[in-house]
C-alpha cells in the first residue's frame, strides 16, 4: 500500500451534524486523515450494499484532526437521494469511503499575503488551507459568499483564522449585498495581496480568475465538476487547461486537478471540446496549417 496514493476504506462514523443549510459528517479514517492534503477530495460510496446507486460521490474534504487515529469531515448538501441517503447515517454506521484524491493547493515556499474566497459549500477545502498558509507564515483574508445567511460557511471559524473575514449574500441577509468578486478586488488592494486560492461553481471561479488577472496576480482554483469514478477512469469530469507549451487539452479533473491555475483553465469552453484542444477533430488540421503558414512566411 502507497503512503502517499489514496486508499479504499470502510470508515465509521463519528458525528453527523447539521450546518446551516449543510451538513458534515465525520467519520475515523485514519489512513486517509495521515495523507491529506489541503484541497484534496474523498469518493464516497451512497445507498448502501443493495443500492443501484453505482456512482460514488465526490466531497471536498473540510477538517482533518488526529482524534482516534485520524478523523476525516466533509460537508454537502442534500440535493438528491444520494445525499439524503448521507444525511440520515448514524453514528457507528459505516461508510465505504476512497481517499484522498485528486492534487491538492499549492503552498508558497515564502510567506506571502493570501486572499482566500469561496462560495457557498465550495468554501470548506479553503479552511484547512488557511490552517496550512498560517503555519507557514502566510497572512491569510477570507472573502465568502453565499446566496442567503444560511448559506455561508463557517464565518466564526473564517473570523477566527483569518487576518479579516468579509462575507458577500445575493440577498444581502448577511454581510455585504452582493457577490465574492463584488467584494475581492478591494480586500487584495487593502490586504496588498500576492496570491488568490478560490472554490466555489465555475462561474464564480471565471470571475475571481479575471480580478486575480486585472490586479496582475496568480490565481489557484478548485474546480467544481461533476464527478463518476473519481479515479481517472471515465473521463467524465474533463475541462480544457491550456499546458505550459500554450497547447490546451482535455484534462481529468479529479486526477490532473481539481485544482488549477486560473487562468490556464478555458472557462468559457467548459462543457464542451474546443476545436483546437489536443485530439479534438480539427486539432491537426489547424496545427498543421499553423506550421505552413510559419514556414510560409
Amino acid at each position: 500500500m502507497s503512503e502517499q496514493g489514496p486508499v479504499q476504506i470502510r470508515c465509521p462514523v463519528l458525528t453527523v451534524r447539521r450546518v446551516d443549510a449543510y451538513y458534515a459528517i465525520t467519520v475515523v479514517a485514519p489512513g486517509i486523515a495521515e495523507r491529506f492534503r489541503a484541497g484534496q477530495f474523498v469518493s464516497v460510496a451512497v445507498g448502501g450494499e443493495q443500492s443501484s446507486a453505482l456512482l460514488r460521490r465526490p466531497f471536498a474534504i473540510h477538517d482533518v484532526k488526529p482524534d482516534y487515529g485520524g478523523t476525516v469531515e466533509f460537508l454537502f448538501s442534500v440535493r438528491g437521494q444520494g445525499t439524503a441517503w448521507l444525511s440520515e447515517r448514524r453514528s457507528r454506521d459505516l461508510l465505504d469511503i476512497v481517499g484522498p484524491l485528486g492534487r491538492p493547493f499549492p503552498l508558497p515556499r515564502d510567506p506571502v499575503n493570501c486572499v482566500l474566497a469561496g462560495g457557498g459549500s465550495g468554501a470548506a477545502p479553503l479552511f484547512p488551507l488557511a490552517l496550512s498558509l498560517r503555519r507557514r507564515g502566510c497572512r491569510v483574508d477570507f472573502v465568502l459568499g453565499a446566496a442567503s445567511a444560511d448559506r455561508v460557511f463557517s464565518a466564526i471559524t473564517a473570523r477566527r483564522v483569518a487576518e479579516t473575514a468579509t462575507f458577500t449574500t445575493d440577498d444581502g441577509s448577511f454581510g455585504v449585498h452582493g457577490t465574492v468578486t463584488d467584494a475581492l478586488g478591494r480586500v487584495i488592494e487593502d490586504a496588498r495581496s500576492d496570491v488568490v486560492y478560490s472554490c466555489g461553481p465555475m462561474p464564480m471561479l471565471r470571475e475571481v480568475t479575471a480580478v486575480a488577472s486585472a490586479h496582475g496576480i496568480p490565481v489557484q482554483v478548485a474546480v467544481e465538476e461533476t464527478m463518476a469514478c473519481g479515479t481517472g477512469l471515465c473521463m467524465t469530469c474533463v475541462i480544457p487547461v491550456v499546458g505550459e507549451d500554450g497547447i490546451t487539452r482535455m484534462v481529468r479533473t479529479c486526477m490532473d486537478g481539481p485544482v488549477f491555475r486560473g487562468e490556464r483553465v478555458r472557462f468559457d469552453d467548459v462543457g464542451t471540446i474546443p476545436f483546437d484542444a489536443l485530439g479534438a477533430p480539427g486539432w491537426k488540421a489547424h496545427h498543421d496549417s499553423d506550421v505552413t503558414d510559419r514556414e510560409a512566411g
